[in-house]
């Protein structure tokens, strides 16, 4: 038997040689499919944690009492807008409380030509991370020193041309209708950063003092009648502001984080809430559920496609090797023989169709891992299968198996006399 199990093999492994065309369109069939399967799987789970680090490193984001997602939309996301601000007493109360390391506030409000403006202090540049705690870098320049001096985020700065010493005015509101302008107060760019995927590459960032100064003689969202305070003046005001929208928090030991937490949902001052930002993003990212499965969902039915066609493909060369089976029944091979003989095949195309799509995500990921750190923010792994991607692998190889049980059963039920004496 072993023998003949031997002999079976070599003539197998002959014929699969003579029909090698074939079966390496099936093979790369089945490694493109295995590739976008794992690649979504892979990019999916990417991006949820790259989302879920679109700012890492702070422990909580503290500012008025509102919903957990709607705080991070316009804190750490810029969109929409705040309904209600916090004090700038506040604001100090929370970043001496003991256990706080360090704390950056966000002033938002106001837009150029319908990119957020951020107002906020140069500990911003120092404490903001994303993806596995990467700081930001400067394309150009460096922060801004002085009032009415911005820093533009890559996206901003590619869109309408701009580098360091170009100026720019910032309308009033955000949004994308036409908004009144801060005309008589324009802005230098003294630094551009470099491409982080993140919403720092949409926005405009300028110093908590020039926020201030641009409103000096506006109120209720409107100038005021008959008061212009030109640049130059402004400056000679006290710009310390009043409120802001919002606080950034880094704690000295991150056990503090639930104990300053309550602190701040249970300050005095003022209503206010703070959240953890995983905690949060996590929340946020649950509402896109959908989009996960729909990608999910596509790439099942690549796979489905390519192991169809080793399917058709199996089946379709039964013909030609009528005879083939016919000598091998000849030899002694029995129905359960060639049955073997058949579902081993496919299952040896599909296993190594399967390792070449796991080879070749591989290698595309370490050629785009820079780019889409760059342009989408997504820190993509690219490490050969992870434990999350093998059940996926098991999952192909066996759906191949089980795809090439039907050419399998059709070559039990051929005849040695069908073989001998093909029908024409």
């Amino acid at each position: 038997m072993t023998v003949l199990f031997q002999a079976i093999l070599r003539i197998a492994c002959l014929s699969a040689l003579s029909r090698r065309a074939t079966l390496a369109l099936m093979l790369a069939s089945i490694a493109l499919g295995t590739a976008l399967l794992l690649g979504v799987e892979r990019i999916r789970a990417d991006t949820r944690r790259s989302f879920v680090q679109t700012i890492s490193g702070v422990d909580l984001v503290a500012g008025p009492r509102t919903g957990g997602v709607q705080l991070m939309l316009y804190a750490v996301f810029h969109s929409g807008s705040a309904t209600h601000s916090m004090g700038w007493d506040s604001y100090q109360a929370l970043a001496g409380l003991p256990g706080v390391d360090w704390a950056v506030p966000l002033s938002l409000g106001d837009s150029y030509r319908g990119f957020p403006v951020l107002g906020t202090s140069r500990d911003y540049f120092t404490h903001y991370r994303y993806g596995e705690k990467k700081l930001l870098e400067w394309k150009a320049g460096s922060p801004f020193e002085r009032p009415f001096e911005a820093v533009l985020g890559s996206d901003v700065a590619t869109r309408f041309g701009l580098t360091t010493g170009s100026r720019l005015v910032l309308s009033h509101g955000a949004g994308t209708e036409i908004l009144p302008e801060h005309g008589d107060k324009p802005f230098v760019v003294t630094g551009v950063l470099a491409p982080t995927g993140t919403p720092v590459d949409r926005t405009v960032h300028i110093s908590l003092e020039s926020m201030t100064a641009l409103h000096l003689d506006w109120a209720g969202g409107a100038p005021l009648p008959g008061l212009s305070i030109p640049a130059e003046m402004a400056t000679r005001f006290d710009l310390t502001p009043k409120e802001i929208t919002a606080v950034l928090l880094g704690l000295k030991q991150r056990s503090d984080a639930f104990r300053i937490q309550r602190f701040v949902n249970a300050f005095d001052g003022e209503p206010l809430m703070a959240v953890l930002p995983g905690v949060a993003l996590d929340e946020l990212w649950e509402s896109l559920d959908i989009f996960e499965r729909v990608l999910r969902g596509i790439s099942l039915l690549v796979v489905l496609v390519g192991l169809s066609g080793l399917t058709a493909t199996l089946l379709a060369g039964l013909n030609e090797r009528r005879r083939e089976l016919a000598i091998l029944r000849s030899l002694g091979a029995g129905p359960l023989h060639l049955f073997v003989l058949l579902a081993c095949e496919g299952l040896f195309v599909t296993m190594a169709g399967a390792f070449s799509g796991a080879l070749l995500l591989a290698a595309a990921a370490q050629g785009a891992q820079d780019w889409l750190l760059a342009n989408l923010g997504v820190v993509l792994t690219t490490a050969l299968p992870t434990p999350g991607e093998w059940p996926l692998l098991a999952a192909v190889v066996a759906t191949g198996l089980l795809a090439s049980l039907f050419p399998a059963w059709r070559a039990w039920r051929i005849s040695l006399a069908d073989g001998l004496t093909p029908k024409q």
